[in-house]
C-alpha cells in the first residue's frame, strides 16, 4: 500500500512540474495560478496544496532539486586544478543537457531571475574565487572580473541551450575554460597562429 502511494506522489510531482514548466515557456511565475496548474496537470486543488502551498512554492522545489544537484556535481573537484575545472565544466554541462528543457525554461526571460542569481553564486563560489586567488588578481576588483566572467559563462549556456545543443558538453566546456582562463585575445590569436 505504502508503494503505491508513494508512486502516486512522485506521479502528482512529477506532472505538476510538468505542467509549470510549460506555462513558464508562455508567461511569468506571478501570472500563473494554482487553478491552471491543475487543470493542466488534471488533478485537482487539494491534491495539489498536499504537496505545495503555491505556485511560488512548487517552483521553489524545482530550483532547489537543481542547485543542489550542481552543488553535489561541483563539489567532487577541486577547481584549483585546470584539469580538473575543465573536467567540472563539462560534468555541468551534461547535467544541463540531460534536463535541458528545464534549464532552459528556468534561465529564460520568463524564469526567477533569482535562479539565475544563485547559479552565479554557486559558480563562483566553486570557480573564480580558486582562479583568482592562483592568478594573484588584485582582491578590489575580484568581484568584478568575476561576475563577468560567470554572468557571460551563463550567457553562453543559455544560448547553447536555444541553439538545440548544437555542440558536446565537452566542446562547450572547452570553449568556456578557453574565454575563462585565456580572454577573448588568447583565443583569437590561437586561432590565427595555426
Amino acid at each position: 500500500m505504502t508503494a503505491k502511494l508513494d508512486r502516486r506522489k512522485k506521479y502528482t510531482r512529477m506532472v505538476l512540474r510538468d505542467s509549470l514548466m510549460t506555462l513558464l515557456k508562455e508567461k511569468q511565475i506571478s501570472a500563473i495560478t494554482v487553478k491552471e496548474l491543475c487543470e493542466l496537470a488534471d488533478i485537482n486543488r487539494s491534491t495539489y496544496y498536499s504537496h505545495y502551498s503555491d505556485q511560488f512554492d512548487l517552483l521553489n522545489k524545482i530550483e532547489e532539486e537543481i542547485i543542489e544537484d550542481m552543488y553535489g556535481k561541483l563539489s567532487q573537484f577541486n577547481c584549483t586544478k585546470e584539469d580538473e575545472a575543465l573536467q567540472m565544466t563539462e560534468k555541468i554541462l551534461e547535467y544541463i543537457a540531460s534536463k535541458s528543457d528545464v534549464c532552459q525554461t528556468l534561465l529564460s526571460e520568463h524564469g526567477d531571475t533569482n535562479f539565475q542569481k544563485r547559479i552565479m553564486n554557486i559558480t563562483q563560489q566553486f570557480t573564480m574565487k580558486n582562479w583568482m586567488t592562483i592568478n594573484n588578481v588584485d582582491p578590489k576588483i575580484t568581484e568584478y572580473i568575476s561576475m563577468f566572467v560567470v554572468s557571460g559563462c551563463i550567457s553562453v549556456i543559455k544560448s547553447w541551450l536555444e541553439n538545440g545543443m548544437d555542440k558536446s558538453p565537452k566542446e562547450m566546456a572547452e570553449i568556456i575554460n578557453n574565454f575563462s582562463n585565456k580572454g577573448l585575445s588568447s583565443i583569437f590569436l590561437d586561432e590565427h597562429s595555426s
